[in-house]
């Protein structure tokens, strides 16, 4: 029987995932701008792991426990005081090798941890999206559903996407009508995703920053081939394939 892919397209839908029976679910989790992009390019860099919590206190309550840990995120899209590092992907590239990483952030940090009793969380961004998608295709599950973490209470343009071309990935799957939504976006814009990206909400607000360079590495496509995945004690690091 084909796998049947769900999306959940903003937050007041990850709102309601802790209830949701997840047993039998596959999550794969987007927030493209930047959380998952950053721990995808954190694990390709030699993090040893990333813990994703909800909050700042959650952090600083972590950081009691693993005083070796680094700590990670961003509030309004900056770093978060005190923290060593903020949520930009190009920051984790240097001196985190074999360290453990804490990180919390707007939404990508609380959308992992809404659907930390899945069978399996995987999360993902499009620089390891061809990798994704070959582990979902070789082991099938029975179902797949992709969370698109959002910009505040919003969904984001961004994540839709990369749900969109994960779906694209995995042709012989049963959509939901949300799935099949992302894919028919996904399908209008994949020609220039970068441009995308740069006119997302999201995008626009790095732009105005001077963070072109971080829409510009967070629209590469399959630039690692590495897996990550979330364990039920809440670790997100790197399996082999």
């Amino acid at each position: 029987m084909p796998a049947l892919i769900d999306v959940i397209l903003s937050p007041p839908e990850i709102d309601l995932l802790p209830d949701r029976d997840l047993a039998t679910s596959v999550a794969v989790v987007f927030d493209i701008l930047r959380a998952t992009s950053t721990m995808i390019t954190a694990l390709a860099h030699g993090a040893a792991g990333i813990w994703p919590v909800c909050t700042i206190d959650d952090a600083w309550a972590l950081k009691k426990k693993l005083p070796s840990a680094l700590l990670g995120g961003e509030r309004q899209g900056d770093r978060i005081p005190g923290f060593d590092l903020g949520n930009s992907p190009l920051e984790y590239r240097s001196f985190i090798r074999h360290r453990d990483i804490i990180t919390t952030t707007t939404n990508g940090t609380i959308a992992l941890r809404a659907v930390g009793h899945a069978s399996s969380v995987i999360p993902a961004a499009f620089l390891n999206l061809g990798t994704v998608g070959n582990h979902l295709k070789a082991h099938t599950p029975r179902e797949i559903l992709i969370v698109c973490a959002g910009t505040f209470r919003q969904p984001a343009l961004e994540d839709i996407l990369a749900a969109g071309m994960l779906i694209s990935l995995l042709p012989s799957c049963t959509l939901s009508d949300s799935a099949e939504l992302v894919l028919a976006l996904y399908r209008q814009e994949s020609a220039n995703l970068l441009a995308a990206l740069s006119r997302a909400k999201n995008g626009r607000a790095l732009i105005a920053k001077g963070r072109q360079d971080e829409v510009d590495w967070c629209a590469q496509v399959s630039l690692f081939p590495l897996l990550a995945q979330m364990t039920p004690e809440g670790l997100v690091r790197a399996i082999a394939t």
